[in-house]
């Protein structure tokens, strides 16, 4: 019988230990030729990761404010209006101008109100996108008692639609923008047809002030609602594409330390509102130059990236996993500091168990880490003093032959 052969050791200090190294993930980037429509729609459709909602929240309160500040200025159309004579039509579209300008200016304090709270609410976006276009759309129909034709053919309300889409870029969520288009152009599109259907006249379809309406020029709408949404999308997409790239570690896919140190406020904070507990793990992989040196840095890349895989498996949820430099990771366990040395414990093992080939007919390889814990609010109230914390106990663990975690200074 062919024996199997033993796993190789790399050695930290003056111990040894097995190393392994996968395969897996090394496809990843070929994937992505020819595949870039599937990209387009996961990035749209799939739910933005708390690095964009985090900025997403940020552009709520911009969008709140500049509702808030268009608003204000609507309060001046209805006077420019009567001075200039600028299509007014008559007394009744004043004061259903004047109506909706005192309306909307209400609400946008309300959702300025929501918007400024240090506590964000994830309905948000959609309740106020919903808001902005409807509105819209209530305006527009609110025009037909003052003129028939005001409904179709007048460009300063209409053009709301166009605003409220394009607001939805500062939220960086690509379904926000989908959700804002496709309602625009249903809502504008039903409201054309039933107004359409109280017409019982051509002559009913002509006005001094706002011309004749054709069909032609209402599908003409409809697909500039299409392009503004195909625009917008299209630099949401971009935007969430140079976030990823910025907050996120190219050869695992993982976050990585911009991701930590901007992320890591709230969810210190969230920890604390809720009551739960939070183990930072700093861990390096022991002695790990010795394969890029050995096998070249193609092996050393598709280890890390098993490295990764073993490790994102001890994960529960809200846990998170960041490569903060070539082998240095950082684990956010929800869980005590006992209850974190303990599964990083059974992380070690798990991985001395996988050994790994670098190469065909190579010998089977086994990587150990060391690793130092510190835990929130004890050991440290924000990142910096964490990762001291936890830097200090790792590099105790290196001084005592590696392969180990410690969880308490000595």
């Amino acid at each position: 019988m062919m024996q199997r052969p033993r796993p190789r050791t790399l050695k930290c200090g003056a111990r040894r230990y097995p190393v392994s190294i996968s395969t897996s993930g090394f496809r990843h980037g070929m994937s992505i030729t020819g595949g870039w429509k599937r990209d387009l729609l996961r990035t749209l459709f799939s739910r933005p990761d708390e690095v964009m909602l985090d900025l997403g929240a940020g552009g709520e309160l911009l969008v709140a404010r500049v509702r808030a500040l268009l608003s204000a200025l609507t309060l001046l159309l209805p006077p420019v209006a009567i001075i200039g004579n600028l299509g007014a039509g008559s007394t009744t579209e004043l004061m259903i101008g004047l109506g909706a300008s005192i309306f909307i200016n209400i609400c946008a304090q309300i959702w300025l109100v929501l918007a400024g709270h240090r506590r964000r609410h994830g309905w948000l976006p959609y309740a106020t996108t919903t808001y902005d276009v409807t509105t819209t759309t209530l305006v527009v129909g609110l025009l037909h008692f003052s003129d028939p034709v005001a409904p179709f053919n007048s460009m300063v309300v209409w053009c709301f639609y166009l605003f409220s889409i394009g607001m939805t870029a500062l939220r960086n969520d690509g379904r926000l923008t989908l959700y804002a288009g496709a309602m625009a152009m249903l809502q504008y599109g039903v409201l054309v047809a039933a107004l359409l259907t109280r017409v019982h006249s051509p002559d009913e379809l002509m006005s001094i002030d706002y011309g004749t309406v054709s069909i032609g020029g209402q599908v003409e709408r409809l697909v500039l609602m299409l392009l503004m949404t195909l625009l917008t999308t299209t630099i949401v997409y971009r935007m969430q594409r140079l976030i990823e790239s910025s907050g996120s570690d190219g050869l695992t896919g993982l976050p990585n330390r911009a991701w930590l140190v901007q992320r890591m406020p709230m969810i210190l904070e969230t920890v604390r509102e809720e009551g739960e507990s939070l183990t930072l793990a700093l861990l390096d992989l022991d002695d790990f130059k010795r394969i890029n040196v050995e096998y070249g840095h193609l092996a050393g890349d598709r280890a890390i990236r098993h490295i990764a895989g073993s490790m994102r498996e001890i994960l529960h949820s809200k846990e998170r996993l960041v490569r903060i430099g070539g082998q240095e990771f950082v684990l956010l366990l929800r869980c005590p500091i006992g209850n974190a040395w303990e599964r990083l414990d059974r992380l070690r093992h798990m991985m001395a168990e996988r050994p790994f080939v670098p190469e065909r007919g190579g010998d089977p390889l086994r990587i150990t880490f060391s690793g130092g814990l510190a835990a929130y609010p004890s050991d440290g109230n924000d990142v910096s003093s964490l990762l001291r914390s936890a830097d200090r106990r790792l590099q105790v663990a290196k001084q005592e032959g590696c392969n180990r975690v410690v969880a308490r200074d000595v």
